[in-house]
């Protein structure tokens, strides 16, 4: 949890019109507005929505804790899933029930930050750059204890891989 917290102090500070690297001195692509180590297994934690009723932005990613699912809302506004698998698990305890939504928190990374109007915790406000997935060898056998919602690049299948807290589903185009 207390990575978490660090994650989102470090990219508060950053929200500006800049490129992060996490986990690395610098980003080494300059179409790239977040980009992380490959020096660990370690992947990106997806949003854990309750209520997607207020989804709206297209290309939203996020874990849907009804169905246990990973979801994206597309450019014909639906959402299409990611798990496949219909057996996904997620400890939600670690939400707490207690906790209230601040429902205009954001970060924003990129040039368009401070105007970026997207609905969403985190958006990447660059026009021309993208994210740059952690890249694992093998996520189902070298990260050891997955978190639901998590996606990495698979850089020996060169998939996309993501966990839906019981199974790791595989995308390639």
């Amino acid at each position: 949890m207390k990575y978490i917290i660090s994650f989102f102090a470090l990219l508060s500070v950053f929200s500006a019109k800049c490129q992060i690297a996490i986990g690395k001195p610098s980003v080494t692509n300059t179409s790239v507005s977040l980009e992380f180590a490959e020096t660990e297994n370690r992947g990106l934690i997806l949003p854990y929505i309750t209520d997607k009723s207020s989804i709206n932005t297209l290309g939203s990613l996020f874990y849907d804790t009804t169905d246990h699912k990973v979801k994206l809302l597309s450019d014909t506004n639906t959402l299409f899933d990611f798990s496949v698998d219909t057996t996904g698990t997620a400890d939600l305890s670690i939400q707490g029930n207690d906790k209230t939504e601040l429902s205009t928190s954001k970060i924003a990374i990129g040039v368009n930050s401070s105007s970026d109007a997207s609905t969403g915790i985190f958006v990447l406000a660059d026009s021309d750059k993208a994210m740059v997935l952690p890249k694992v060898q093998s996520p189902h056998l070298n990260i050891v204890n997955p978190s639901a919602g998590m996606m990495v690049y698979d850089k020996n299948k060169r998939q996309l891989a993501i966990f839906n807290g019981t199974v790791w589903s595989f995308w390639k185009p």
